[in-house]
């Protein structure tokens, strides 16, 4: 009897190694698909359906090409038979009217075109990438088109009033030259479409993701439902010594103040997520300013909870 017993062990043992092998190159065999267009770039499983889609928005000049080099994603997406698209739809600070609408449905036309489920969205942007992933996010979840389940951002630029005013000080202070250009290109083009936040908020709140002034959430009150993410690394030793920058010109210290605002507001699940240097380009350079912030093993375990 003993002797039976162990063999049976030995025999689900066995059958549980053999199952789970099973599965592993059940994964291994997924292949994906590639489609590229003058919009965006997509790695689809040849499963049906795959389990999610991520949508991914670069910085101001970021390709998908861009993305894919520096944020290495999609070799755990296909371990986990998840669709990736990286959009090519960039250099955008904020939306003008009919823009958002016109997104959504370049969004909705992808989707149906390469068959993309539909009920299991994710959104998420770098820079300026991740005030698109918002305020897209709160455009498809109001008019319940493709809602996103999740959304998350990395180090963006949220309040385009505090992004005038820190570009003011940059230049008053003329300690980079990088940050000079940079301060002169922003407060040019803002001013020119907003007009002096030291005036007048209202354009600014009108299009922003956050107003920290005056604590408007308005351009995303539709997420309250929704799952956040906002990753940042608030280095301040690295801002100083290359920017002369204070902690409260940082994208870092907007961020954290929205997601407190965000609770306080009674948004659902909102996550706060500082890192400590893992800021790097695909070059090597230190920059905490970048894509690799985000744990991405972590980021495919919260899509899939």
């Amino acid at each position: 009897m003993k002797k039976y017993f162990i063999v049976t062990i030995l025999i689900s043992i066995f059958s549980c190694q053999q199952n789970t092998q099973k599965e592993k190159n059940k994964v291994e065999t997924v292949t994906y698909e590639q489609v590229i267009t003058d919009d965006y770039e997509l790695e689809k499983p040849n499963v049906t359906p795959p389990k999610a889609v991520l949508v991914l928005f670069g910085g101001y000049p970021e390709k998908a090409k861009d993305i894919k080099r520096e944020f290495k994603i999609l070799e755990k997406a296909r371990q986990k038979q998840i669709a990736v698209l990286y959009s090519n739809y960039s250099q955008k600070l904020w939306f003008e009217e009919n823009e958002l609408q016109e997104l959504s449905n370049q969004m909705q036309e992808i989707f149906i075109k390469n068959e993309l489920p539909t009920n299991n969205v994710y959104l998420g942007g770098f820079s300026s990438g991740g005030d698109v992933a918002l305020l897209l996010g709160n455009y498809l979840t109001e008019n319940k088109k493709l809602t996103p389940k999740r959304i998350f951002i990395v180090d963006s630029p949220i309040d385009l009033a505090e992004l005038y005013f820190s570009s003011e000080k940059n230049i008053k202070r003329n300690f980079s030259e990088t940050s000079v250009q940079e301060s002169n290109w922003i407060i040019s083009t803002l001013g020119e479409r907003f007009g002096n936040p030291n005036e007048d908020l209202s354009n600014y709140e009108k299009h922003s993701v956050f107003t920290l002034k005056t604590k408007n959430i308005n351009n995303i009150e539709n997420l309250k439902s929704t799952k956040i993410r906002m990753y940042t690394e608030p280095d301040t030793v690295w801002w100083k010594e290359n920017r002369m920058a204070d902690y409260d010109q940082t994208n870092a210290y907007l961020i954290k103040n929205l997601s407190k605002e965000l609770k306080n507001s009674g948004f659902s699940d909102v996550e706060y997520i500082p890192t400590q240097n893992k800021g790097y380009r695909a070059n090597g350079d230190r920059h905490p300013h970048s894509w690799s912030i985000v744990d991405k093993d972590d980021l495919i375990n919260w899509i899939l909870k």
